[in-house]
């Protein structure tokens, strides 16, 4: 009987941290409000309890029993749509329709600024059909639509002046930096800022979307949710734009007129980041549909890429060919080892840490070893390649990436089998992944603004 009052008890408190978190993430509550509210609730469901109402029942009724959000209400039963859910709440009500239009405006707003960001630069003679110029957009693009995703959440989390001019400094400092720095037009420094400032950027965009709580492990567990969402959804919007693009071009051939340039020089870089804060948003407004694709991607595509792998380094085995140390080569390893950290952390968010070790958590560990076997034949590849060449931006870039990825992966497999084994809880994997994540954004930052000094006239 103490055990099944305790884990109630522990049901209950998951529920209020659940709620929490929905309330502080959706609407953008304050944390201190969000204490104040929390007060509240604890003091219904004590009240309902002693009036006889299970736990449950007694943490749906106090939910609903808070006039004061009745529209935030309404969403948490839309995405937690049990029966006595369905019961106790209704889904009508012209607050959150008000609401949702205002929110649809904002999105807009910042979605059209982003797309007309990107025209800006015509205005001084930087034509994206100018010789030279791609350089500047090459190195820009992410500056003509990130700081307005940030501004999104600046908005939809209410964040404060100070924090907000944090935000503000952080991308006028990155566009300062990446339009003065001596970047070689086409060189390997410029290329790599271009692959790396985006992702320094989106530390920025995950402190934005966190309203500051950057510090909360949970918060960034919900912000790698958020950004393998908005890939899925920025992919189907570019999906459905190709096709309207092709098919504009072709009305537009039916009369004689060649559609072209209107497609390349408007259509597709002012879709493109248009779509981007689109997209940012369609993940906030639908997370239920979404956030049940996460898992189930996870599941379909861990054992495929654990088969792969296995079939790359038996290969290797058979034939004795070394991995070779071109960049393009060492990119796709990258970005290969880059999407098994995805899939872990996929697996970790979707997982409920109490349920007990299963046969995925061992499919798991085989695809995190395996990752740690082909990354060190690649750190091998590089290794023997500067000892032939010497350092370069190239091959210096992709030894840090590597050796990050190398503690990574093999930080997770050591607690995946520490949680195998009964000795680590699983929330220990999920507290190094958020860990790392600063890391990986920090090193993006190293080479994009410390190589071109380094590596001048790269």
């Amino acid at each position: 009987m103490e055990n099944d009052g305790h884990r109630r008890q522990e049901g209950a408190e998951a529920q209020i941290r659940e709620w929490r978190r929905y309330l502080l993430r959706r609407q953008g509550v304050a944390a201190a409000d969000g204490d104040e509210l929390e007060d509240h609730l604890r003091g219904r469901i004590a009240a309902l309890e002693e009036a006889g109402l299970s736990a449950d029942e007694a943490f749906l009724v106090a939910v609903r029993r808070l006039g004061e959000i009745d529209a935030l209400t309404r969403e948490f039963a839309r995405e937690h749509s049990g029966r006595l859910w369905k019961q106790l709440v209704s889904t009508a009500g012209r607050t959150g329709a008000r609401a949702d239009r205002t929110e649809a405006v904002v999105v807009l707003a910042l979605a059209a600024a982003a797309a007309l960001a990107v025209k800006l630069p015509e205005l001084f003679g930087l034509s994206l059909a100018t010789d030279g110029a791609q350089h500047f957009y090459a190195r820009n693009f992410s500056l003509f639509v990130l700081p307005f995703l940030a501004g999104y959440f600046v908005w939809k989390r209410r964040i404060g002046i100070r924090l907000g001019v944090g935000l503000a400094a952080a991308f006028a400092l990155a566009a300062a930096l990446v339009n003065t720095l001596p970047y070689t037009p086409g060189g390997a420094t410029e290329v790599l800022a271009v692959m790396h400032l985006p992702i320094a950027l989106w530390l920025v965009i995950g402190i934005a979307y966190s309203g500051g709580r950057w510090k909360n492990r949970q918060e960034r567990m919900h912000f790698v949710r958020f950004s393998g969402e908005l890939v899925i959804y920025f992919v189907l919007i570019a999906l459905g734009g190709g096709v309207l693009t092709g098919l504009t071009m072709g009305m537009f051939a039916s009369i004689g007129i060649d559609a072209e340039q209107l497609a390349q020089q408007w259509i597709l870089p002012c879709g493109a980041l248009g779509a981007v804060v689109v997209a940012a948003w369609l993940v906030e407004a639908k997370q239920s549909v979404i956030e049940n694709m996460a898992p189930v991607l996870t599941r379909v595509f861990t054992p495929l890429f654990t088969l792969v792998l296995l079939a790359f380094l038996a290969t290797m085995a058979w034939t004795g060919t070394g991995i070779g140390a071109d960049r393009e080569v060492l990119i796709g390893f990258d970005l290969l080892l880059v999407v098994v950290l995805g899939l872990v952390l996929y697996a970790v968010s979707a997982r409920d840490p109490g349920a007990p070790p299963s046969a995925f958590d061992r499919l798991l560990l085989l695809l995190v070893t395996c990752a740690l076997v082909v990354d060190g034949f690649a750190l091998g590849a590089i290794a023997l390649r500067i000892s032939e060449f010497g350092f370069s931006a190239n091959k210096a870039a992709a030894l840090g990436e590597n050796l990050i990825l190398l503690a990574n992966l093999a930080g997770s497999a050591w607690l995946l089998f520490g949680f195998l084994r009964g000795r680590v809880a699983f929330s220990g994997l999920e507290r190094w992944q958020t860990a790392f994540l600063p890391v990986h954004a920090g090193w993006a930052a190293f080479v994009t603004v410390v190589f071109p000094l380094l590596f001048a006239g790269a």
